[in-house]
């Protein structure tokens, strides 16, 4: 745990992680998430992945705006879903919505490699920012269409999307390794679930709906 003016912050988030965790067990098939998510979330300064104005409300468990119509997850489902995801060491990772850059920071305590794409170019520019002055040197932020995935550094032994389109991309599925996992809210609007997707060795999908969320769609239009 890093000692700083949030430390107690970031304790009573993790607290509320915990507690969620029991509360959806059912779902979840477990009690508890991975300590090794929990560490990495206990060491990341959330606060620097919000705008100046809210880091009162950073480790608060709850989404808060980061402007232009997005969000930051609430740390619950930012810790599910990267538990969900299984991260490894020798991984990399592909990460469709950058935002401010706190999920990246979080995968790249975990991963090798983390490749994250961002739509709206100002976020992206401020992510990079932001994962620089916390010294994650293992991440790449490009803007992009996050519905094409990133061809060029496929394929990817995870993906993990935080926006939900209405169907699970195929070209996500297709550039995710035999043996890979893939985390994303799906379906329409007042229906979303978080799934997992797995590919097995041989590549045969497999999906699990995990519980109900709220995502900001996956917008399928390429950038200005």
């Amino acid at each position: 745990m890093i000692h700083d003016e949030f430390s107690a912050m970031r304790q009573r988030m993790l607290a509320e992680i915990a507690a969620q965790a029991i509360a959806a067990c059912a779902q979840l098939g477990k009690a508890a998430l991975s300590p090794r998510v929990l560490d990495v979330m206990a060491k990341v300064p959330r606060h620097e992945f919000v705008p100046l104005e809210l880091r009162p409300l950073a480790y608060a468990d709850g989404p808060l705006p980061i402007g232009f119509g997005k969000t930051i997850s609430q740390p619950f489902i930012v810790a599910v879903m990267t538990d969900l995801l299984d991260v490894q060491p020798t991984d990399t990772v592909l990460e469709i919505g950058t935002g401010l850059g706190y999920q990246s920071a979080i995968l790249a305590q975990l991963a090798q490699r983390v490749y994250s794409m961002e739509l709206i170019e100002e976020l992206a520019a401020q992510a990079r920012h932001r994962l620089a002055r916390q010294g994650h040197v293992n991440v790449e932020v490009k803007v992009g269409n996050g519905c094409g995935g990133w061809p060029e550094h496929a394929p990817f032994d995870k993906v993990i999307v935080t926006a939900a389109p209405e169907l699970i991309p195929p070209s996500l599925i297709y550039q995710l390794k035999p043996g890979g996992k893939m985390v994303i809210p799906a379906g329409l609007p007042e229906g979303q679930q978080l799934i997992l997707v797995e590919k097995d060795t041989s590549g045969s999908i497999s999906t699990k709906e995990i519980f109900a969320v709220l995502f900001s769609l996956l917008d399928d239009s390429e950038p200005d």
